[in-house]
């Protein structure tokens, strides 16, 4: 591992992030944050001392914030908002998540306007180096005044409470600091405020989504390739020039990636003469649909990346007699982009169901239910059964989080972004997606045989040629859930994408004309 990130001063990506989260990048801190760090944490020495009131640091938090703390209480003050906050319930978010929340926060805090102590950070940092992962409940965030409850789970640990994950295991933070000879951290003025405060939890499902989105989104143009070869679509609604008189960013791309996909068919070629004047919107209007969501992820890597380098704390130090408390912790910018993510998403799979449906009522010479023999054989009459269900969860999903809000802290917190739900409803609305997106190449596999002896183009064949090897040809039903969950596998651990833009590389096809739609 040679590539280095320097927390605090390098400008974060969802790329970089994910790079530390894998281990395949190493964070640190520079010596211009270690500066930066350490001059904010003696501002706030200074603030206590003048027992000047600051929220947070001499007050207390919330409703209390005209409770005057005593000095000799600062301390005490911060270890108690750790527990107190620690309200979250329901079952562990994912471990990369957890892992995620942890690296943006720490680049927050490097950012040298929180008072943090050095040492705090450094104890974050060795959790991250060493994947010691502390436990998080998924649930209790409302996204204003901070991600709350799940930040405080996050950081118990450093304080000796709570419980991690080493290698999987779930062991108690105290058992942990005994394995590894480390003692609990004494959380000094503002430190526990400066760890809870902020949007690290929404911002990890953020940063996560921009990744799932992604696949999903490329998947997408691909299986709806196939889906046109086995329906033996036409390509003419892709010329650029249609797509250049109506110049979104996300149509024009899927536009030039379909053709890029299916330039050169055999399968095109034998129909190119025939006499259907137009296909259905779910094949025909895909740069148009895929597009939109094409621009939906846009937005949400733009706002993502925004949010990774900025400071989210509050009160924010800008000296000893200069802080502000102000609402940089609230979620909603993060919250909206997410709810609209989550209908770019939810589309993708509402189209994709509708070309499996087509590719089953057996039209433009294909057997009804893709199978030669239908009668004594169902065929794939039952999966467009599965998408269905899967496309109206999602519709039920798609009710946007950050549309409402529920008062809290008394009325001091009176609005507040639900950003967390929203994060966390969007990748279920993907969860489901990928299995939708499994079916429909299942479906376009499958009509693709009934084309042969003729060939696609090479990206498609050697999909379909992976595929093939763990999906064989359907010549009587079977148990099709195992072929289903066969191709989510392939999916998920992206061997298919990877298999199209490695294939694509070797024939000089180029898939992309604009890199803004890359993750770096």
């Amino acid at each position: 591992m040679n590539n280095s990130f320097f927390y605090g001063t390098d400008h974060l990506t969802s790329g970089i992030c994910l790079a530390i989260a894998a281990g395949q990048t190493k964070g640190q801190i520079s010596p211009q944050a270690a500066a930066n760090i350490q001059s904010s944490w003696e501002e706030v020495q200074k603030i206590v001392r003048s027992q000047k009131p600051v929220y947070g640091v001499n007050t207390g938090f919330g409703p209390l914030c005209d409770t005057h703390i005593s000095e000799k209480d600062t301390s005490l003050l911060q270890s108690n908002i750790l527990k107190s906050h620690s309200v979250g319930v329901g079952k562990a978010i994912p471990l990369e998540i957890a892992k995620i929340m942890m690296i943006t926060k720490v680049q927050a805090l490097a950012k040298g306007f929180s008072g943090i102590a050095p040492q705090t950070l450094e104890r974050i940092i060795w959790h991250i180096d060493h994947d010691i992962i502390p436990f998080v409940p998924e649930k209790g965030s409302v996204g204003a005044s901070g991600d709350l409850a799940p930040l405080s789970h996050l950081f118990l640990p450093l304080i000796g409470l709570g419980e991690v994950f080493i290698h999987g295991e779930k062991v108690s933070a105290a058992k942990m600091l005994e394995q590894y000879a480390l003692k609990p951290i004494v959380l000094g003025p503002k430190e526990g405020l400066a760890l809870i405060n902020g949007t690290q939890f929404i911002l990890a499902f953020a940063v996560k989504a921009v990744q799932r989105l992604n696949d999903a989104l490329d998947l997408a143009d691909l299986s709806g390739a196939m889906s046109l070869e086995g329906l033996t679509g036409s390509t003419r609604p892709f010329d650029e020039r249609l797509h250049n008189l109506r110049p979104y960013k996300g149509t024009k791309l899927v536009a030039h990636r379909l053709s890029a996909l299916l330039e050169g068919s055999a399968i095109g070629t034998s129909h190119i003469n025939c006499s259907r004047v137009q296909d259905p919107y779910s094949i025909r209007c895909m740069p148009q649909v895929h597009g939109a969501s094409r621009n939906a992820w846009l937005h949400l890597k733009e706002l993502t990346e925004i949010e990774l380098n900025s400071v989210t704390d509050n009160p924010v130090i800008f000296s000893a007699e200069d802080t502000i408390s102000g609402g940089n912790f609230h979620g909603q910018p993060l919250a909206m982009v997410l709810d609209y993510a989550t209908v770019a998403a939810a589309e993708l799979g509402n189209i994709a169901d509708r070309r499996c449906y087509l590719m089953n009522e057996g039209k433009y010479d294909l057997p009804k239910l893709l199978i030669a023999d239908a009668g004594l054989n169902s065929g794939l009459m039952i999966p467009q059964y599965t998408t269905a269900a899967l496309v109206t969860e999602n519709k039920t999903l798609c009710f946007p989080a950050s549309a409402d809000s529920v008062p809290t802290s008394l009325g001091q917190e009176d609005h507040v972004s639900m950003g967390s739900i929203s994060g966390r409803k969007l990748h279920m609305v993907i969860d489901n997606l990928e299995f939708i997106q499994a079916i429909e190449l299942l479906y376009a596999a499958q009509a693709i045989e009934f084309r042969r002896p003729l060939k696609s183009t090479p990206v498609i064949e050697a999909c379909h040629d992976l595929i093939r090897k763990h999906v064989p040809y359907i010549k009587e039903d079977r148990l099709f859930a195992d072929d289903i969950n066969q191709l989510h596998h392939l999916i998920t651990n992206g061997s298919l994408v990877q298999t199209a833009n490695e294939t694509a590389i070797a024939n000089h096809i180029n898939l992309f004309n604009d890199d803004d739609f890359r993750i770096y």
